[in-house]
């Protein structure tokens, strides 16, 4: 009887861990009590706040895998996470534009996009793509890393009395966001200026190319990057568009572009078939970069700063000596 009895209880607290191993983020978020509750509409936002606030807030991503930011609608369940946030940041710029989550967000006080209110500050910083803002502005470590005050402002007006703890935080952020910038740079710059070249599938990789592609004094990053596919990848590809980046393969004599994790690799097959066409072997590379969608749990590329080093070390290893 004791046998059977100890069976039964091992298979009764089996059965009770798997239980609390199916809990969803948004349950483990929901039960957190006594923190500040921050819903983020994409994870580069949402490792922010984490390290920002850290126990202090319970975070959520409300977009995540590889869906696009662009065009996300609110799902069945959205609505409670954004009301029962205490604040909700987006990145803004547009990048936000599936036109329920855009009302809601443009339309909720609770609401603060990063991209806006930095955008405020330091219009300088930021590009203009075909009379749009681009709004991939986290593809660059230190433009990115000037929002890291805008959300610690926000989480010091919810909760002053922890101000200092915020604060510190804050401040171990940029100082390790700092590091990363100068070693994604050093990293790049090491890729032979004549190799320097990126083409991706869609137009996330400007800022990029403006921080950590460029030569000496060089200013003209368009050169540095180009792709078939505009600031959001969910248009039609015209035969005008693959012409242009197919001649500008072969001015340049690139002979490596770049999928995307979370982008049709379709427009880089018709680009690579042009391009053999016309006498220049074009190479999709075998590794995919992260920018609209960082990489899933346990992946080279599951937190910010993992896919910024992946990026540039995928880009470095496929370009550096590619002649």
């Amino acid at each position: 009887m004791k046998k059977i009895f100890i069976i039964i209880l091992s298979i009764i607290l089996c059965g009770c861990g798997n239980n609390s191993s199916k809990v969803s983020p948004f349950e483990r978020w929901m039960q957190e009590e006594g923190k500040i509750k921050i819903l983020s509409t994409t994870r580069m936002i949402d490792d922010l706040v984490e390290n920002i606030g850290k126990e202090k807030v319970a975070h959520l991503a409300l977009i995540v895998g590889e869906i696009d930011p662009h065009t996300y609608e609110l799902v069945k369940g959205d609505d409670e996470k954004l009301n029962r946030a205490d604040i909700i940041f987006y990145n803004g710029l547009g990048l936000e534009h599936g036109a329920s989550l855009r009302y809601r967000l443009q339309n909720d006080p609770k609401a603060k996009s990063l991209g806006d209110l930095l955008y405020n500050k330091e219009p300088d910083q930021f590009l203009v793509i075909d009379a749009q803002i681009d709004p991939h502005i986290w593809m660059d470590v230190s433009l990115w890393a000037k929002t890291i005050e805008i959300i610690t402002e926000e989480l010091i007006k919810f909760d002053p009395k922890e101000e200092m703890f915020f604060r510190k935080n804050a401040d171990v952020l940029k100082d390790k966001m700092v590091q990363l910038h100068q070693k994604i740079y050093t990293l790049l710059q090491k890729i032979p200026p004549e190799s320097r070249y990126l083409v991706t599938s869609h137009d996330a990789f400007n800022y990029f190319a403006r921080g950590y592609l460029l030569e000496g004094q060089e200013t003209d990053w368009k050169k540095r990057f180009i792709a078939p596919e505009g600031l959001a990848p969910d248009g039609q590809l015209s035969v005008t568009d693959i012409h242009r980046i197919v001649d500008h393969l072969i001015s340049h004599e690139i002979g490596t572009i770049f999928p995307e994790s979370n982008v049709s690799r379709d427009s880089l097959k018709k680009i690579a078939s042009v391009c053999a066409q016309k006498g220049l072997k074009v190479n999709i590379a075998n590794v995919e970069l992260y920018a609209d969608a960082m990489g899933g749990k346990g992946t080279s590329a599951d937190t910010y700063f993992k896919m910024m080093e992946h990026d540039a070390l995928a880009i470095g290893e496929c370009l550096e000596g590619v002649r």
